[in-house]
This record gives structure tokens, C-alpha cells and sequence, in this order.
């Protein structure tokens, strides 16, 4: 059990940066950044799987369509509507949205063993610290825009509770597939996506060469590609495989905790008292949800 919740934690950590990367690159295209991404997850993937080629499993066709249609609910598809909702919103209100995925995943992945008197604490813990973050001002534009960015924040929430309840039911009915064998079926098929994004919707490489902030750029997506991508996914995986939904479900609170962090430090300002607030609530209601899974 603590293997698999410091598993989610660091996969929390790393997921973190992911709300913050299109904010430091904010001269390129959403598109651009969510494929870049992927494209670098397949890559890696793929090496990995290459060079273990002999030893390590390969999927049945089943598994291959398994892994392409969540890697586009829980990768492509989710990260590009993120991206879009915090260009739009800014970082803080798609990270809070983003962090009600624990509520509805507890909600909905509770094991049957578990009584819902022992979820409690942790769930009005993490309610009273959603509405603390929902108080606290937000570094955002208003209007059609920012409204725009709330209604991508719902879709990616959406699509990340259903690939996170799905993800975790596939990989308790295939105990013979190990946490980094699946993380890397998903990188390819994820990679395949990104690379059909960069292709058919993404900025031409020598244009994307031509501007100044380009090195930092590929840094950016290199970082979140490998860590936030392939190591997370793999950390991820093990944390499926050893806690329940809904405990994992809670885990992801860390993710929210991490990318509320991150922006601090690019905004160079301490959170507010209701946020500071917020994140010891947070906290807590981590601590909470593990106890009541003992």
C-alpha cells in the first residue's frame, strides 16, 4: 500500500507541471505543445520497448485497442482540451475544476467492502477546500474567453475521471500485464495521436525553428514529455495496480496540490490565506481517505 500511494503521489508531482508548461510557453500553439508532448512519450516508449524487446510482452490485439482508444481519452484528447482551458482561464480555475476528479472518482470507484460513513471526512475535507480555491482571486481574463476555458476544464475533468476509472478496471483484469509493460503500450498508441496532431494540425518545424523562444520550447516539451508523460504513467500504473479507485481517486488531489505550487513559483507570489488554507485541506483530506482505506 505505501509503494503504491508514494506511486501516486510522485505521479501527482510530475502531473503538476502540466498546468503551468502552457504558460511558459505561451507564444506557441496549443496544439504545438500538446503534440510535442506525446510525440516525445511515444518515442520514448517505443525505445524502451525495443530495447526489451526479447523479455517483454507483447500486446494481443485486444490490449493494442485497449491502449489506443484510453491513451485518446486520458492523454490526447485530455491535455489538448487542458491546454486550451488555461489559455483561455489561466492556471488556477482549470487546476480547481480539474481537482473535483478525486470527488467523482471516490464517488463512483468506491470498493463495496468500504463504507461511505469512512469516506466522508475526506470528501467534505477536499469540498471545503475546492470551495476555499472557488473564494480566492484568480490571475484571469473574463468574458467569452475565460468562459470558453471553464467549459474545456469540464471536458478535460470529464475525460480524466472516466480514463482514470477505466485505466484502473483494465489493469485489475490483466494482473499478467506489469504497470510498465501498459505504460508503454499506451506511449505508443499516445504517440501515434500526437504525431497525427503535429501532422495534421500543428505548426511546420522550420516555422516553429524561426522563433526566439524555441530551445526553451523543446526543453518544455521534452520535460513534460518524458517525467510528466512516460515516468508518470508508469508510477501511475503501480499505483492502480496496488490501491483501490477510489483511494487512487484521492491520490490525484496531489496533482492539483503541485500544479497550484508551480504556478506560485512562475508568478513569483505566495498564495493567499484562503489558498494556503485550501492546500492544508487538501492535505488532509489525503490523509483522511488513506486512513479510511486501511
Amino acid at each position: 500500500m505505501l509503494t503504491g500511494i508514494l506511486a501516486g503521489l510522485g505521479a501527482g508531482a510530475l502531473w503538476g507541471l502540466v498546468f503551468v508548461a502552457p504558460r511558459m510557453v505561451a507564444g506557441f500553439g496549443g496544439i504545438d505543445l500538446t503534440a510535442g508532448r506525446f510525440v516525445v512519450y511515444g518515442l520514448v516508449s517505443t525505445l524502451v520497448l525495443a530495447v526489451s524487446w526479447r523479455r517483454a510482452r507483447q500486446p494481443t490485439w485486444a490490449q493494442a485497442l485497449a491502449a489506443l482508444g484510453l491513451s485518446m481519452l486520458g492523454f490526447t484528447g485530455y491535455y489538448w482540451t487542458l491546454v486550451l482551458a488555461i489559455q483561455d482561464a489561466g492556471t488556477e480555475m482549470p487546476a480547481l475544476i480539474v481537482g473535483t476528479i478525486p470527488i467523482w472518482v471516490m464517488l463512483l470507484g468506491k470498493p463495496q467492502g468500504l463504507r461511505w460513513a469512512a469516506l466522508l471526512p475526506g470528501l467534505l475535507l477536499t469540498a471545503a477546500a475546492l470551495a476555499l480555491m472557488a473564494q480566492a482571486p484568480v490571475a484571469a481574463t473574463t468574458g467569452a474567453h475565460y468562459a470558453r476555458g471553464l467549459a474545456w476544464a469540464l471536458l478535460a475533468m470529464t475525460s480524466w475521471t472516466a480514463f482514470t476509472l477505466l485505466n484502473a478496471a483494465w489493469l485489475r483484469r490483466h494482473p499478467e500485464v506489469s504497470a510498465a509493460d501498459w505504460a508503454n503500450w499506451l506511449g505508443v498508441a499516445t504517440g501515434a495521436g500526437g504525431l497525427v496532431l503535429a501532422l495534421g494540425m500543428g505548426t511546420p518545424w522550420p516555422q516553429l525553428a524561426t522563433q526566439p523562444d524555441w530551445p526553451f520550447f523543446v526543453a518544455v516539451v521534452l520535460t513534460i514529455g518524458v517525467g510528466s508523460s512516460w515516468l508518470a504513467t508508469v508510477l501511475w500504473n503501480v499505483a492502480s495496480q496496488r490501491l483501490s479507485a477510489s483511494l487512487c481517486g484521492q491520490l490525484i488531489v496531489s496533482e492539483t496540490l503541485f500544479a497550484l505550487f508551480y504556478s506560485f513559483l512562475w508568478d513569483d507570489h505566495w498564495p493567499t490565506l484562503a489558498q494556503g488554507a485550501a492546500v492544508v485541506l487538501f492535505t488532509v483530506g489525503i490523509l483522511a481517505s488513506i486512513k479510511a482505506h486501511r
